[in-house]
């Protein structure tokens, strides 16, 4: 089996433009916090209907969970900032600024580091950052320069580095946890528009979704390509299943979600969405997937 709908759950209707964007499933609740970045806000959810909304995230790209800090990340692209709240309803949300348009985010809980990586201005000098923010003191630790456009961001807790999609020049940056103040050394990826990015910890693979159409596998320690295989589309969300060994790649058009094993590598299936779902979120036991449709303003629950 690949991933098998079993229902829907319907989300607040759009206010503006812009629809739904990264997502993360707490596991304790098992609720679903998405960006809706329409509404300016973070929807909640769990596996049978719509729960609440946290309000006044100007522009949210993305939402991240921490479940060993039982904190919830936001990316609040249109103001510059992330913003620190507990999970459950009306949380007190904490706001530090970051860079230009953060969009991507990735969490050492063992240092308290949270990296936001920030697509910048291309009408602005020196705007492609990375910020490092201390969670614990609540403001920035570092901000690091980078080549380009970021995309998608991991944490690796072993190597204790963080990976970074670089849209153009195409490239994966990596970040020191433990000096967390300049980039430690790139990855050159050999496909336009390196976007969506995941971890396999237990092979040390990374898996980057390409603009090219193309997914990539490395091997992250040495950067070697181990891999290609086509893509049904450009790809935007890449969520690794470790206990199921698949790989999910989202592709906002045609609307599909590709669906890899991941030993050895093999595209398994591929299954329809809806035009414009271009992003998902997986369970952290890995028994669910689920894919958000803007047109119809709803969350599709899979079983993989």
């Amino acid at each position: 089996m690949t991933l098998k709908l079993t229902g829907h759950v319907s989300l607040p209707e759009h206010k503006g433009k812009g629809g739904f964007d990264h997502a993360a499933v707490h596991a304790a609740s098992g609720h679903v916090y998405v960006a809706h970045t329409a509404n300016d806000a973070v929807d909640v959810f769990d596996r049978e209907k719509y729960l609440f909304s946290i309000p006044n995230l100007t522009g949210v790209a993305g939402a991240l969970v921490s479940d060993e800090a039982q904190l919830i990340f936001s990316s609040n692209r249109a103001e510059n900032t992330v913003g620190i709240f507990a999970p459950g309803p009306s949380p007190e949300v904490t706001k530090v600024a970051v860079g230009a348009r953060p969009n991507g985010l990735a969490y050492d809980h063992g240092r308290k580091l949270l990296l936001a990586a920030n697509v910048g201005d291309p009408a602005i000098a020196h705007s492609y950052t990375l910020t490092m923010v201390d969670v614990g003191a609540r403001a920035v630790k570092a901000s690091i320069e980078v080549p380009g456009r970021t995309r998608w961001a991991v944490f690796d807790p072993d190597a204790e580095v963080f990976y970074v999609n670089i849209s153009d020049p195409t490239v994966i940056v990596v970040v020191d946890a433990k000096k967390p103040t300049g980039i430690a050394r790139t990855i050159p990826i050999p496909a336009a528009g390196p976007h969506g990015l995941d971890f396999d910890g237990a092979t040390g693979r990374l898996f980057c979704a390409c603009d090219a159409g193309v997914l990539i596998t490395l091997d992250a320690r040495s950067g070697k390509v181990l891999d290609e295989k086509p893509l049904s589309g450009v790809p935007d969300v890449v969520f690794f299943n470790r206990p199921r060994q698949h790989l999910y790649v989202a592709i906002g058009d045609p609307g599909v979600v590709d669906v890899f094993a991941t030993s050895p590598m093999k595209k398994l299936a591929t299954i329809e969405t809806e035009a414009g779902a271009h992003t998902t979120a997986l369970s952290p036991a890995g028994d669910r997937l689920y894919a958000f449709l803007p047109r119809t303003h709803r969350a599709a629950i899979y079983e993989t």
